[in-house]
């Protein structure tokens, strides 16, 4: 840790007009503020603010951002407010700190909810300031450098959300740096045992390794001087997650993943860059089909190179970058390579780089549309899926998308009106398919039509957030005048077999003013939609117009108890689901088949009329495509209900003589019975099986998963 002067003058070495007063005032502050709170480990809590703060150091970063990350948690974690911040320490960093902090005092329906939604509002706040971004990078990296102190299954949950969320979003920035780390530092607790494996192969062949990297960056730093280039080569393993990611895409095994090393040669010029390249490619064989061009194509997050894979000596495959200096630097440090602290533009980008941002506005744009904060977090993490294509418009223009986007993504992108009128396409002049996945280096032109709307068919290939988002709108719209329609024929048919009007009733202002104060709606409208929904019924509404005293009746907010279960038990004929819905116990449901969630999996329910509450598990993105936040209801496992449900595991494996008894004796060994096993081999040496099974919940599934992961010659295991 560093002392605050040691932190100062760091800041100095690359910013000498920082406020060095204002900066030891923050480091105090902080330390007396967390004076007596410990972390996890026993240490100080105190470590964390100043480790943060100097990982922003690092990233050279301005006074501001270094003052907000040493005072992030004073407002969460202390007596002290955000007016005290704003007072001490100036509106700037006060805003800043109101970014990062997470929303500690608002309750949300769940857990999820709570998480979601800190993210939503850190997201408007970036779109503002990326600072914001930039701070809460250095504090998750922080903690996951840290994170062996939590339960197991924080360790998991925390992981898995850097995983998702943070490495993909300091990849957005282009800060390589922790995007590699905050993913290692995932996977070692995502798939410890996967991790521990490409460690200790990568830790074998290290010296080995070494020696290679050495002949090899000897030979490039001499073949380049004879031709009169000064260039600086370095050359390293790639990271361990990388590795991870190259076997899984590959489907391979440690050994059979080629270019694990990775060369950087750094010269003056762009000229100088597509010069060196020819000289690689004259001393070595270039692999087709793996050479790329960043400088003329940059990523979205600005990051410049070429790439090339070569057959190196000894026949391997070896990935060179060839750069300049300057894009060596905003390689390793993204947009904080691009920072300006004479003037606050943009949160201290310039304005020529701040617009390669544009993403983040749009995101905070997006976020707006979206009432339902889980929906919100599913669609950002499609947004941050790391692969992209490059897609050019008629006249030209460039547009980004991910990986296996399709037309439909291309003409929301355009404008949602283009989007929702979308009846076909174009590429390279040739008329294709709205399911055409796009490729990069594609002309699209989109094809409209006023009798063309959105159906549900296209949240199987759009891909894009902003597509998925505004189909979902749509789609929940039409359902949503549907169901007011359903509530307004229920009401009628219910009011006529009282002997009451449903014209009158829907004129009368006092007596609506009663119904609305005892079931808590505010328009007629959503009272309707409540009965349509099955949230309400017709039959509560008229005993609350009788009533003479509203106050008296019960308030139904939902369907009540013994409703709910009737529905559901002449749906399923069954008896207990090991199911509480809204903490009521013994309620029967539907599972979802799109995600058949398990017990232990975190899950949620919607009200489905006419066949009871369809669980899903919280992460599958059907459980969002059509159906309306309002819907939603609550749901848990019941720990006292003893459920076996199916499951499906895929296990790609070697073709090889005796793998398939192995496989099946793992089984054996966890007492699991396979009902059903689909095994297919293919041409590439692997075969692919498919085993169906039920277990008691998701604990013996991931024990069995680790164990057959264990097995020689299983390459990959994945549940369907």
């Amino acid at each position: 840790m560093l002392s605050a002067e040691q932190l100062v003058q760091k800041i100095h070495s690359y910013q000498p007009s920082a406020d060095a007063d204002l900066i030891r005032r923050a480091y105090h502050y902080s330390e007396w503020a967390h004076r007596e709170q410990q972390r996890k480990s026993g240490d100080p809590y105190f470590i964390h603010p100043a480790s943060v703060a100097e990982i922003i150091s690092d990233l050279r970063l301005d006074t501001a951002s270094v003052c907000a990350g040493l005072l992030h948690d004073v407002v969460e974690d202390t007596p002290s407010t955000l007016q005290d911040i704003s007072r001490d320490f100036g509106e700037e960093i006060a805003e800043i700190v109101d970014g990062v902090t997470k929303l500690g005092k608002i309750n949300f329906t769940s857990k999820e909810d709570r998480q979601a939604e800190s993210f939503r509002k850190m997201v408007v706040a970036m779109a503002k300031d990326l600072r914001v971004l930039l701070v809460k990078l250095c504090d998750r990296l922080d903690n996951m450098r840290t994170l062996e102190h939590m339960k197991p299954d924080s360790q998991e949950r925390i992981a898995r959300e850097t995983l998702e969320i943070y490495a993909p979003l300091a990849n957005r920035l282009g800060i390589q740096r922790i995007k590699s780390e905050l993913e290692d530092l995932s996977f070692r607790y995502v798939d410890p045992d996967g991790y521990k494996e490409i460690v200790s192969k990568l830790t074998k062949s290290r010296k080995e390794r070494e020696r290679y990297i050495e002949g090899v960056v000897r030979t490039i730093t001499s073949r380049l001087a004879e031709a009169g280039f000064a260039a600086d080569v370095a050359g390293r393993a790639k990271h361990v997650y990388s590795v991870h990611r190259k076997m899984k895409s590959q489907q391979c095994d440690f050994e059979q993943v080629f270019d694990v090393i990775a060369f950087r040669i750094c010269v003056e010029s762009v000229s100088d860059c597509y010069a060196v390249l020819g000289v690689i490619h004259s001393r070595w064989t270039p692999v087709p089909g793996r050479f790329k061009d960043y400088i003329a194509l940059p990523k979205p997050n600005m990051y410049q190179s070429l790439h090339t894979t070569v057959i190196g000596p000894g026949r391997q495959r070896i990935e060179i970058q060839i750069r300049t200096h300057d894009m060596n630097r905003v390689a390793e440090h993204g947009v904080a390579a691009h920072w300006k602290y004479k003037e606050r533009i943009s949160g201290g980008v310039a304005p020529e780089d701040a617009e390669k941002f544009g993403w983040l506005k749009e995101l905070a744009d997006f976020q707006r549309n979206l009432k339902d904060p889980a929906e919100f977090l599913e669609s950002v993490k499609i947004d941050l899926f790391p692969d992209e294509i490059y897609v050019f418009t008629p006249k030209g223009d460039l547009r980004v998308f991910p990986r296996g986007s399709t037309p439909i993504d291309f003409a929301y992108s355009v404008h949602s009106d283009v989007g929702d009128r979308c009846s076909g396409a174009r590429a390279n002049g040739q008329i294709v398919p709205l399911r055409y996945k796009m490729r990069s280096g594609d002309v699209l032109e989109v094809m409209t039509s006023p009798q063309q709307h959105p159906s549900k068919d296209w949240l199987d290939f759009a891909v894009s957030g902003r597509a998925r988002g505004r189909i979902r709108a749509y789609l929940r719209q039409e359902q949503r005048t549907k169901s007011i329609n359903l509530g307004r024929e229920l009401m009628e048919a219910d009011l006529r077999q009282k002997g009451m009007s449903y014209a009158k009733l829907s004129k009368n202002e006092e007596e609506l003013k009663r119904l609305f104060e005892a079931h808590r709606f505010g328009t007629w409208e959503e009272l309707l939609l409540a009965v349509g929904y099955g949230k309400l019924r017709a039959d509560d509404v008229i005993k609350t117009l009788r009533s003479r005293e509203p106050d008296a009746v019960e308030p139904p907010k939902e369907l009540k108890p013994g409703r709910i279960e009737q529905i559901v038990r002449k749906v399923t004929g069954r008896d207990h689901s090991g199911i509480k819905v809204s903490g009521i116990d013994d309620v029967l449901v539907r599972y979802a088949k799109c995600c058949n969630p398990l017990p232990g999996d975190a899950i949620i329910g919607f009200i489905t009329r006419g066949r009871g509450v369809t669980v899903h598990r919280r992460e599958c993105a059907k459980a969002f495509d059509s159906a309306d936040p309002e819907r939603r209801i609550e749901v848990s496992w019941d720990s006292r209900a003893k459920v076996n449900r199916p499951v499906q595991l895929k296990v790609t494996t070697a073709n090889k003589p005796g793998i398939l008894a192995t496989v099946s004796q793992t089984f054996s060994a966890q007492k699991i019975n396979i009902s059903e096993a689909n095994c297919r081999a293919s041409d590439d040496g692997r075969a692919c099986n498919v085993f169906t099974f039920t277990v008691a919940d998701i604990g013996q599934l991931k024990t069995v998963m680790k164990a057959l992961a264990k097995v020689s010659g299983v390459v990959d295991v994945e549940r369907v």
